[in-house]
């Protein structure tokens, strides 16, 4: 992660501090990299919002309404591609896990579920749930799991190579990883440009492409099998990113910008956000 890099973007954080950040392009991963990247001791400030969602289950607003019956409906078929994809309900650990709801739902489906969460609010929330959840992983066996998801995770981790290697290490042989990230190379991406919600640094201190996602894991010999469309990411995206750009959400304006995007998409295969699903050698 070394290599060189080319000036990219600048953007805002426009949910907690109100700094800039630049992004820059990593042309060997075809990715891009946040700087600065706050160290890890104060990179927790930057999550301290009520306004992050996946740490809260609040429905104050008919905007976080709407997002928890369309994460309802993504829960669902979260665990239906898992279920599919390993033929049977098996041992799953989902990173990243917010406050538990995937966890409950592939619980329902019979599947022997761990979750690591270090946020302190969204384990409490799990909690009352009837699901505890870990910090970190590094208490876990080796090669213990048939699926591992990071729905919405890889773009926060501080030190990406070290999280790529550890999750080598807690998969089965042949097991599968399961990856939903943003793609900074959708319509959406380029037609909001420092504004796309997306980017939401230095929350997101990595912004991948396909070609990133394929080539570092490729590194540990974790191969990419297949990329999915997250078709609702457009609009929820299009959304936030229309606040950011003009002061207000505009709702009839994001929904015609995320059907563009879907749309373009089905021809150039750049969706807002991606499920890359990868299979342990």
């Amino acid at each position: 992660m070394n290599n060189e890099k080319e000036y990219y973007l600048e953007c805002k954080d426009y949910t907690v501090s109100g700094e800039l950040f630049k992004l820059y392009k990593d042309e060997k991963y075809d990715m891009l990299v946040t700087v600065p990247k706050p160290s890890e001791d104060v990179l927790g400030r930057y999550y301290e919002s009520d306004d992050y969602i996946s740490h809260t289950d609040s429905k104050r607003t008919f905007f976080e309404k709407l997002y928890h019956l369309v994460k309802s409906y993504s829960l669902r078929k979260k665990v239906r591609l898992i279920t599919e994809l390993n033929n049977q309900p098996g041992t799953l650990l989902d990173i990243g896990a917010g406050t538990g709801d995937f966890l409950m739902q592939a619980k329902k489906q019979r599947w022997d579920t761990v979750g690591v969460e270090p946020n302190d609010q969204a384990k409490k929330q799990a909690k009352s749930k009837g699901i505890l959840l870990e910090a970190t992983t590094a208490n876990l066996s080796s090669n213990n799991f048939d699926v591992i998801t990071m729905w919405h995770v890889l773009e926060h981790v501080p030190n990406l190579s070290a999280q790529i290697k550890e999750l080598k290490r807690l998969l089965k042989p042949n097991g599968y990883l399961i990856i939903a990230v943003p793609n900074f190379k959708s319509y959406d991406a380029q037609y909001y440009n420092c504004h796309w919600a997306a980017y939401d640094v230095p929350r997101h201190l990595w912004h991948f492409s396909e070609n990133a996602i394929e080539n570092l894991f490729q590194e540990e010999k974790i191969k990419l099998q297949k990329t999915l469309p997250l078709l609702f990411d457009s609009f929820y995206v299009s959304l936030l990113s229309e606040k950011y750009k003009n002061g207000k959400m505009n709702f009839i304006r994001a929904i015609r910008r995320g059907f563009v995007s879907n749309l373009k998409a089905r021809r150039s295969k750049q969706y807002s956000s991606h499920i890359y699903v990868l299979k342990n050698d």
